[in-house]
C-alpha cells in the first residue's frame, strides 16, 4: 500500500484522533490555568494558611511524573473506589500537572509587578481580594502570557502519551498508520506537520491575547491595528506644512 492509499485509508480516525488532542488540549489548558491562578495566588499569598498547602501541591505535582499519574489515577485509584473514565481521567492528569507549573508563572509575574503599585494599593487600604483584582492582577496578566503559552504548547505534546490508557488521540492513530507504512512517514510527516500546525495555532492565539492585554495597559497596539489589512501611517510634526492643513 503506497503513502497516499494508507493515508487516505487511515484519515477519517486520524481526524478523530486529533478531535480528541484538540479537546484534551483545550478543555485541560482552560482548567490548568485557573488552577495556576488559584495556586499562584496563593503560593504568593502572605497568609501561612494558604501559602505552604499551595506549596506542597505545586511540589508534589511538579516533581512526579506525568506518565506515573496517569497510571496511578486510571489502574490504581479505581483499587480504593472512585473510578474515572480515559478521557476524564487525561484531562485531571493534565490540568494539575500542568496546573502546578504555570502556578509558578502566575507567582512569578505577582512578584515582578513595580513595588510602588503595591505600595499604592496599601496607601489607599485597598483589601488583598481587590487590589489584586483591580490593580495586580491586570499588569501581572500581561508578563505571565508568554510563560502560559510554552506551558500550554507543552501541554499539546503532553497530551501525547495518554493512548497509555487506551485513549485513541492523534498519537496512537499514528502508532496505527505506523503499522501499514513506516515510522517516517507516520510520525516524522504527518504526526510532525499536524502537531506544529496546531501549536503554531494556539501560539498565534495567545499573542493576540498578550497584544490586547498590554493595549489595555497602554503598551501597545489594539487588535483593531494589529489585524487591520492596512498598516497605519503615522505622520510626524515635521510633515505638517507650517500653515496647517488646507
Amino acid at each position: 500500500m503506497s503513502y497516499l492509499d494508507a493515508l487516505s485509508v487511515h484519515a477519517p480516525r486520524l481526524w478523530e484522533g486529533m478531535l480528541v488532542t484538540i479537546q484534551l488540549t483545550l478543555i485541560s489548558g482552560v482548567l490548568a490555568f485557573v488552577v495556576s491562578v488559584v495556586l499562584g495566588l496563593m503560593a504568593g499569598s502572605p497568609r501561612k494558611l494558604l501559602r505552604i498547602p499551595a506549596r506542597i501541591i505545586i511540589e508534589f505535582f511538579r516533581g512526579t511524573s506525568l506518565i506515573v499519574q496517569l497510571v496511578w489515577l486510571y489502574y490504581v485509584l479505581p483499587l480504593f473506589g472512585p473510578s474515572l473514565d480515559a478521557f476524564a481521567v487525561g484531562i485531571f492528569a493534565l490540568t494539575i500537572n500542568y496546573g502546578a507549573y504555570g502556578a509558578e508563572a502566575v507567582r512569578a509575574s505577582l512578584t515582578s509587578v513595580p513595588k510602588g503599585q503595591w505600595e499604592a494599593t496599601v496607601a489607599l487600604s485597598m483589601s488583598w481580594p481587590h487590589k489584586i483584582r483591580r490593580i495586580i492582577f491586570p499588569q501581572a496578566w500581561a508578563l505571565m502570557i508568554p510563560s502560559l503559552t510554552n506551558l500550554w504548547v507543552h501541554l499539546l505534546k503532553g497530551s501525547s502519551i495518554v493512548y497509555i490508557i487506551g485513549l485513541s488521540e492523534f498519537t496512537f492513530e499514528l502508532i496505527q498508520l505506523n503499522r501499514t507504512t513506516d515510522w517516517f512517514f507516520a510520525l516524522a510527516v504527518v504526526g510532525l506537520i499536524g502537531y506544529f500546525l496546531f501549536a503554531l495555532l494556539l501560539t498565534q492565539l495567545m499573542r493576540l491575547i498578550e497584544a490586547r492585554a498590554k493595549h489595555r495597559l497602554g503598551q501597545g497596539p489594539s487588535l483593531k491595528e494589529i489585524l487591520s489589512p492596512a498598516p497605519k501611517i503615522s505622520v510626524s510634526p515635521a510633515d505638517v506644512p507650517a500653515g496647517g492643513a488646507r
